[in-house]
């Protein structure tokens, strides 16, 4: 009789903690069922908020706790779109100020207009600069050449009259000075020999001065340039500061983008100087050391010129070859 009572005491054991296991979770699951069928009767008819206000107190604070939560972010969302529109405030005046092309070309084009009259007259002086400099070179190098085939003849020739009839038909002032020679001796025929020297040296030279003077032409128009370039890119450079400042009080503001550009545009009108004016001081001082030696050389082609007058006046003097004047100045 125990054993049968203990066999029978195991299964209702069992039974008894299957249905303890049953029962306790029972009402976990019973909770949460309500929570999500309340939403959704709620959400699909509004007839059902009457059992919602039957609830107990435990919900109501938590409906009630619901709109400080919604009230609590609206402080702090409100400053976040204060501060996202400053900026976005500032940026037309800044796209404004800013050009569209940061090249000397587009500088220029976004420039004012006396710092643009500043920068066209300095490119006309770089013009002129270079133009001088072309059509001097060409005539230095004519005149050094003319110089050199009189000087030559001059040097090869025994007399005066062979070096006239052997020279090039030039038109230079290195021809003009034996022509001058001749011709006065021409027409000082019979008349004392050093009063023929003196008027052929006083002919002589004014040729080396209208010479000199020729050669001279344009050059002070590079010392001007070179002088005054500086200083007028100096003036562009000042208006273009005094507009960016201006722009900068209309702005509002110190941010480089607003500054930068009005004072690059500024700085190009002293570039456009400095182009202009460093070329014009090189080019100047070649050309003036160039027409000093060209000016040398056409005071030695005097110089034989005056040579061979004095041998062949004593010559003229002594009676040899007295007839050979006339065809020479001829």
């Amino acid at each position: 009789m125990p054993f049968w009572r203990a066999l029978f005491r195991v299964p209702a054991g069992a039974a008894l903690l299957f249905l303890a296991l049953v029962l306790l979770p029972g009402p976990s699951f019973s909770q949460p069922t309500e929570p999500w069928t309340s939403p959704a009767s709620a959400s699909s008819a509004p007839a059902p908020s009457a059992p919602v206000s039957a609830q107990p107190a435990s919900v109501a604070p938590t409906s009630a706790a619901s709109p400080p939560s919604t009230d609590a972010p609206a402080p702090v969302a409100a400053p976040v779109p204060a501060v996202e529109h400053a900026p976005a405030h500032e940026s037309p005046s800044i796209d404004a100020r800013l050009p569209h092309d940061l090249s000397p070309w587009g500088m220029f084009l976004a420039a004012d207009l006396v710092v643009k009259a500043v920068m066209v007259g300095l490119a006309f002086a770089s013009l002129v600069t270079w133009t001088v400099w072309f059509a001097k070179s060409l005539e230095l190098v004519f005149a050094r050449r003319a110089v050199a085939r009189t000087l030559d003849a001059l040097q090869a020739a025994p007399t005066l009259f062979d070096a006239a009839a052997t020279m090039p038909k030039d038109r230079g002032a290195a021809a003009a000075t034996v022509k001058a020679a001749l011709a006065e001796w021409k027409v000082s025929e019979g008349l004392p020999v050093e009063g023929i020297k003196e008027r052929v040296a006083v002919a002589l030279g004014r040729i080396e001065a209208r010479a000199g003077r020729r050669l001279s032409g344009g050059t002070g128009v590079l010392a001007t340039i070179g002088a005054t370039a500086p200083f007028v890119g100096l003036f562009g450079t000042v208006w273009g500061i005094m507009n960016a400042f201006i722009g900068i009080s209309k702005a509002q503001t110190t941010n480089l983008a607003v500054v930068a550009p009005g004072i690059a545009e500024a700085l190009l009108a002293t570039a456009i100087g400095l182009v202009a004016a460093i070329p014009a001081v090189v080019i100047y001082n070649l050309f003036a050391r160039a027409i000093a030696a060209q000016k040398a050389r056409l005071s030695d082609t005097s110089a034989e010129v005056m040579r061979h007058l004095s041998r062949d006046l004593d010559r003229a003097a002594s009676g040899m070859e007295p007839r050979r004047l006339h065809a020479a100045a001829e």
